[in-house]
């Protein structure tokens, strides 16, 4: 797994690439569903060699690993480890510093991030008791013992702040104020948004803490967080005016979720075509204490619209 990661040149910095090699997985994914969630469950205890060994290679391919359903929806997952080590190589992380995982999911990343910092400088929140039951227990059999906290992610963790990196894990629609206002001065915020990666900076405002970044260009696909902030904008509502090439295009669907609520479909077509079809590094967002706001190339406008505040 972490030979084919590297050929993709990921994770860039050695010692995610120790932890990548030294944290297994299969630890993390005793049970999964096979396609997505749309298939068979297979477990590590399974009598059969043959399905049993199906289980194995699953956990080390490069691709996301449904772990825990509900009433036939996704609620958890194991991320695909190329994503991953992306995000954790775009976070930059420095020894010492205290990091908040928002979504603990399986534990993994928690553990990979326990295995490059330390379990005393890592927190992973998540809302769900059985989750983090189950990411506690599947930590401790890798031998990490990170803060595993059953809350609501949106609220972050007060209790262990300041932070000098957030990541999360799950997608939003907005950034948590909360999250911006527990970070130390400069710290930085690595988040999905819309279907893309956001990377923020935190700074010392007149009135309070501000964030500011662009989005990377990958897309980025993750389940939506549960609590006080929830992912929303369906690219599939309200499509009056936009010719379907456009429905089906990654970049138009980013634009869209984005923008959901704020702008119509039609002027989110508008808009997209008039700046030449944009990539997710021409976005970002800013927030503030009271507002905060997508923008297109600057801030400042002139193509900007509101986000929720959380």
């Amino acid at each position: 797994m972490v030979r084919g990661m590297a050929a993709i040149g990921v994770p860039a910095d050695p010692a995610w690439r120790a932890a990548f090699a030294e944290v297994p997985r299969h630890l993390f994914v005793p049970y999964y569903y096979a396609d997505g969630g749309g298939g068979r469950l297979l477990w590590s205890g399974d009598t059969d060699p043959e399905a049993r060994g199906r289980w194995l290679r699953g956990a080390y391919a490069d691709t996301a690993l449904a772990t825990r359903m509900r009433d036939g929806r996704l609620v958890s997952s194991s991320s695909q480890p190329s994503l991953m080590a992306g995000m954790l190589d775009e976070l930059d992380v420095r020894d010492g510093d205290r990091v908040l995982e928002i979504g603990a999911g399986t534990g993994y990343n928690a553990a990979l991030l326990a295995h490059r910092l330390g379990d005393g400088l890592v927190t992973t929140v998540d809302l769900d008791p059985e989750i983090t039951e189950s990411a506690r227990a599947h930590l401790a059999a890798s031998g990490h013992r990170p803060t595993v906290v059953t809350g609501d992610g949106a609220r972050g963790c007060r209790e262990r702040a300041p932070f000098d990196r957030i990541i999360a894990t799950c997608a939003l629609s907005s950034v948590p104020h909360a999250w911006v206002d527990q970070c130390a001065s400069g710290a930085r915020i690595l988040t999905p948004l819309a279907t893309g990666l956001l990377s923020l900076r935190v700074a010392d405002g007149v009135h309070g803490r501000v964030a500011q970044g662009r989005f990377l260009h990958t897309a980025a696909y993750f389940v939506a967080l549960r609590g006080a902030v929830a992912a929303g904008g369906d690219p599939e509502d309200g499509i009056g005016g936009v010719p379907r090439h456009a429905l089906r295009n990654d970049l138009f669907q980013f634009l869209l979720v984005l923008s959901a609520g704020a702008l119509e479909p039609e002027q989110a077509y508008a808009l997209w075509r008039r700046e030449h079809r944009p990539g997710r590094e021409r976005y970002g967002v800013t927030v503030m204490p009271d507002a905060q706001w997508a923008w297109l190339d600057d801030p400042g406008g002139p193509h900007t619209w509101p986000l929720p505040c959380a």
